[in-house]
């Protein structure tokens, strides 16, 4: 089904041409009659001598049906997105079911992409691959559902797990080495009402690119953070939801850290991303490798900094006070919706809060929110009714930008990713505070010039950086 502006077809269709040929030949496939495909061409570049090539080629009778050059661009940046990019990504852009490794071809290009996951899942009529690509998944490939079972077992196989085993949730780890690609995969199948569902977690091996300063803090928040993590002891908390970014934050200041007269230990779940220089655990939970249990066995290793992946009870948040108060520097992550409200998920742990105000040196909250292109990004007048009822605008807001969609975003209208922070350093008038459970400070972080993560995201929408939508959860956090 298509419109004058714009194309529209299903997986299955967008597979009956590989992404190199449709970019070659500037053609989308329309649909699949019999032993005859019909192709949306570019009605100024398609020649009608290529007709024959094109029928060579995929082995059908082919008709053709013209579009206007940008309706076709459009639809090849949707629907074959990476083929555009840099020799290594239109190597892995093969057309994958043809391909005589499934697995390998679809781990290549996920990660060519910019991928962070990759949703296998079986359904009753059909089964599909998704990827998600910068927080948002999108629908990639549908595979038969005679060869999922092969594919499901290829997985468990490369994850050294039980073939057999197809009722509970089995959990492992793929070591990825494939020409120049090298990177650790986690590996979680669930079963389902008509199959096992398989997401791969794609790990970054390498943590050395990362930049603290180019990773979204304001040069206040990047000023403040620098101090809370100079400090020779004491307790560092980053909180957010799952996929906001918090690891990334975590490895960058551990960049910083890593020195060669500091002895570094982490434990983490999973390992994403590897330092020279650090000691680094896996959690496992199954032989009694907790973070609790691995904290306890770090202060006997002699530690200066000690990263927490995540504090999740509290045994683990006790231990890791317990570490920051005899001297080391300890980083970890919690999840709550705002830097304060770190304190009272700790108080409601069991951690008295003469404790708290006695080793918190920085609590830190951040979101994630996609950037709009800026070479399509559209300017709109602003309607203050789109603001989540009940938040308060600082400024009145004329204009914002939404998102279009070009060549350069693969028509998405967004590229990359920001954190949106919240940075607040504990002084002693703040560990006063604390140590009285007082934690209504709203007025006091105004005092400082403390900006709230709604704050922040605010300033982006401003700025034209992201749009309404990006930033409206994110807004809803000052409510």
């Amino acid at each position: 089904m298509s419109t004058a502006s714009e194309i529209i077809i299903s997986t299955e269709i967008q597979q009956l041409i590989s992404p190199e040929h449709a970019w070659h030949y500037y053609v989308i496939p329309k649909e699949l009659a019999g032993n005859q495909i019909v192709l949306f061409a570019d009605e100024v570049q398609f020649k009608d001598h290529l007709l024959d090539e094109l029928e060579i080629l995929l082995g059908r009778s082919v008709q053709i049906e013209k579009k206007p050059t940008s309706t076709i661009q459009r639809a090849l940046g949707n629907y074959y997105r990476n083929s555009k990019g840099t020799a290594a990504e239109r190597a892995a852009s093969q057309v994958i079911k043809k391909s005589d490794d499934f697995l390998v071809a679809l781990i290549s290009e996920a990660k060519n992409l910019g991928s962070s996951d990759i949703h296998i899942e079986y359904y009753e009529e059909k089964c599909r691959v998704r990827f998600r690509i910068d927080g948002h998944l999108i629908e990639r490939y549908t595979i038969n559902k005679n060869d999922y079972p092969a594919l499901i077992n290829k997985i468990k196989i490369k994850a050294d797990l039980n073939i057999s085993e197809k009722r509970l949730p089995q959990d492992g780890r793929i070591l990825f080495n494939h020409e120049g690609l090298r990177f650790d995969i986690r590996v979680s199948i669930l079963p389902t009402l008509h199959g096992e569902k398989i997401v791969l977690r794609l790990l970054n091996k390498d943590a050395t690119n990362i930049d603290i300063k180019t990773l979204g803090f304001s040069e206040r928040e990047l000023n403040d953070y620098l101090e809370g993590i100079k400090k020779p002891h004491g307790i560092i908390l980053i909180s957010g939801p799952t996929g906001s970014g918090k690891t990334t934050t975590l490895y960058a200041t551990l960049k910083l850290l890593n020195k060669e007269k500091t002895n570094v230990l982490t434990i983490e779940d999973p390992i994403e991303y590897t330092l020279e220089g650090i000691n680094q655990v896996q959690l496992r939970e199954d032989i009694g490798l907790t973070f609790a249990r691995a904290l306890r066995t770090f202060l006997r290793q002699d530690p200066d900094v000690i990263m927490l992946g995540e504090i999740r009870d509290a045994e683990t948040a006790q231990m890791a006070i317990r570490a920051a108060l005899t001297g080391h520097l300890v980083l970890s992550t919690i999840h709550t919706n705002s830097a304060w409200g770190t304190i009272s998920r700790l108080v409601d742990m069991g951690v008295p809060s003469y404790l708290i105000a006695g080793t918190i040196n920085l609590s830190v909250a951040q979101r994630l929110v996609r950037l709009l292109c800026p070479e399509c990004r559209e300017k709109k007048t602003f309607d203050h009714t789109q603001l989540p009822i009940g938040f308060v605008a600082p400024r009145k807001l004329e204009y914002h930008y939404v998102p279009k969609g070009c060549d350069q975003c693969h028509f998405t209208g967004f590229k990359g990713r920001k954190a949106i922070y919240e940075v607040i350093p504990v002084d002693h008038e703040l560990a006063e505070k604390i140590k009285n459970n007082i934690f209504n400070i709203a007025d006091e972080l105004k005092k400082r010039n403390i900006k709230t993560l709604s704050e922040n995201a605010f300033e982006v929408l401003e700025k034209g950086e992201t749009s309404i939508e990006e930033a409206y959860t994110v807004l809803l956090n000052s409510i």
